[in-house]
């Protein structure tokens, strides 16, 4: 790879571990400086990311030769997942003598479920109650203690509902450390279940040259998916300004220097719990984009590049993002969009990608407004109709 050691160098290529729709949209902000864009894969299929660079890489992010052999090839690496291992990459950046951002060494502290919550917990910040569920007597015990139903989860690999069971008794307790791998010595971990107002989220991007923290938004869940975000939460300012000051606190007990999101449950009793985090651009994000005047994907480029952060004023007093999940099992295209395209401050994201099923997140809808809830009530009647 070129010596440039300006990141605004037409010579200067940022690596993305991973080719989803994150790194797709944090790449369209590396575009934008004029630096080159590689990409590394790890599935069979063509990602978003793919169509969009001549660099791009597939192997697997279990081999160090293959992330170290696309990593000589770029001057800065950085996360569109958390589905490595930070041994690995660790080994990827002493192999490669390329750096990689956020740090394996920050990544280590939050790589999986468990490890995440003794990190916040140790860093003095509330997180949901938690336990390593080794037999059927902590699956018991646990219920025991916090009561039916609860949640057990895989410490690595789960999003969007998958690696996570909500479990009602015994039985079914037994039945789920099984199917999610527990018997085969995967680390499993019960979470209880939190008697909560709103989820709410939080984004930081922080570097050398310092941090900046976004509004704290409000995720609306169903069925374990995000469906939409409200910019700012519809909680009180004292409420959101707490999440903000969490959010940082996370960030430093990490030593975090990258994009990070951080998700909260606020329960009735105005107490915050730091419910997950990631070390990436997120979902709860996505409304950046238009919404302030700098996006996550952009602060993202900013922070691993080492370049000042801009600003995550918001440019509109509401913003609302739906995002647009697939409808159909087919080969992927965007029906009946007309009405959304027509509004006068509504903004469509499509992913690229090549398949369309049910569930599967293949874009978002965002929509300023004046005030929160005639915005989100619009952006819904607005998106109700399409299909993908």
């Amino acid at each position: 790879m070129s010596e440039s050691k300006n990141p605004l160098s037409a010579n200067y290529r940022i690596g993305f571990l991973g080719a989803g729709q994150l790194a797709r949209m944090s790449a369209q902000q590396a575009f934008r400086y004029g630096i080159q864009v590689g990409v590394f894969s790890d599935r069979p299929e063509n990602e978003p990311v793919q169509f969009m660079t001549p660099y791009s890489t597939s192997g697997s992010f279990d081999s160090v030769d293959d992330m170290a052999t696309f990593a000589e090839d770029c001057n800065v690496i950085t996360l569109e997942n958390e589905f490595i291992s930070s041994e690995i990459l660790q080994q990827v950046q002493e192999e490669s003598s390329t750096p990689i951002w956020p740090a394996p060494s920050s990544f280590a502290l939050i790589e999986n479920k468990l490890i995440e919550k003794q990190t916040f917990e140790k860093a003095g910040i509330p997180v949901t109650p938690y336990a390593l569920i080794e037999s059927e007597e902590d699956l018991d015990a646990f219920g025991e203690e916090h009561g039916w139903p609860y949640l057990l989860k895989s410490s690595k690999g789960g999003y969007d509902g998958y690696g996570n069971e909500t479990v009602k008794n015994l039985d079914e307790a037994k039945t789920a450390f099984d199917s999610l791998g527990g018997s085969k010595g995967h680390d499993i971990i019960a979470e209880a279940f939190v008697d909560f107002t709103h989820e709410l989220a939080v984004q930081v991007a922080s570097n050398e040259t310092g941090t900046e923290v976004y509004p704290c938004c409000e995720t609306v869940q169903k069925d374990h998916i995000c469906v939409a975000v409200l910019s700012p939460a519809p909680v009180d300012e004292v409420i959101q300004e707490k999440a903000q000051e969490l959010a940082v606190r996370a960030t430093e007990a990490i030593k975090g220097k990258g994009i990070f999101a951080y998700e909260f449950f606020l329960k009735k009793d105005g107490e915050l719990l730091l419910n997950e985090s990631a070390p990436r651009p997120h979902n709860s994000g996505h409304y950046t984009i238009e919404g302030c005047v700098t996006s996550q994907f952009e602060n993202h480029v900013r922070a691993v590049l080492g370049l000042p952060l801009g600003s995550t004023e918001l440019r509109a007093p509401a913003v609302a993002m739906i995002n647009l999940l697939g409808t159909h099992k087919r080969d992927a295209r965007v029906d009946f969009v007309l009405n959304a395209l027509e509004a006068s401050d509504g903004h469509l994201h499509v992913y690229g990608k090549l398949e369309s099923r049910p569930g599967r997140k293949m874009g978002h809808y965002t929509l300023l407004g004046n005030s929160l809830k005639p915005t989100y009530q619009q952006a819904q009647r607005l998106t109700q109709s399409i299909k993908i």
